[in-house]
């Protein structure tokens, strides 16, 4: 499993949605994720780069996982997903900065077919109020992005995740650029 999200850690960082040790990737396995270990670089992904931790309960294990294991515990908790991403996309973040709104609306084609809208959820790194707010949000939505910090998004395969976010990237950057060209 690791090697699959290591494939991923490096594209989200190739493709500029993250800086290398900043975000996180988990798997569900069973009634446990394997989720990347804190400070591990995405872009450098070895088997001894993430932690296997349940996910009804904490664990003392839990100390090695990411920051983020709360959120991620409490999103495989509440929802059916497979899989979570969570990067700290530039336009994204920089999305939530600049609105005034609790959502993003895309303009491009393709983020209002395939997104509608992305969901902004305020709350403190690994925070239980993120936890509830991305169960919220996935309740409708594949993504969302914690205000001034990035993105989460999910799904039934680590793929299918990993589209999500340069999607709501994609999206948060068009956005900006014709935000930008208008002024």
């Amino acid at each position: 499993m690791w090697q699959e999200m290591a494939k991923f850690g490096k594209k989200l960082v190739d493709h500029g949605l993250v800086e290398s040790n900043f975000g996180n990737i988990s798997v569900r396995v069973g009634r446990s994720m394997i989720i990347t270990r804190t400070g591990a670089a995405l872009d450098e992904i070895e088997e001894k780069s993430v932690v296997e931790v349940p996910i009804e309960s904490t664990s003392e294990l839990d100390v090695l996982a990411s920051s983020e294991a709360s959120v991620h515990r409490a999103i495989y908790q509440g929802t059916d997903a497979k899989a979570i991403v969570h990067a700290h996309c530039p336009y994204s973040v920089t999305q939530t900065l600049i609105t005034d709104s609790d959502r993003i609306i895309p303009i491009d084609s393709e983020g209002k077919l395939f997104l509608k809208e992305i969901p902004i959820v305020k709350g403190g790194i690994g925070s239980k109020e993120v936890g509830e707010g991305a169960v919220k949000a996935f309740e409708e939505h594949r993504g969302m992005v914690v205000y001034s910090h990035g993105p989460f998004t999910i799904g039934k395969t680590l793929p299918e995740a990993y589209i999500i976010m340069t999607q709501i990237e994609h999206s948060c950057r068009i956005k900006y650029l014709v935000d930008l060209a208008k002024k």
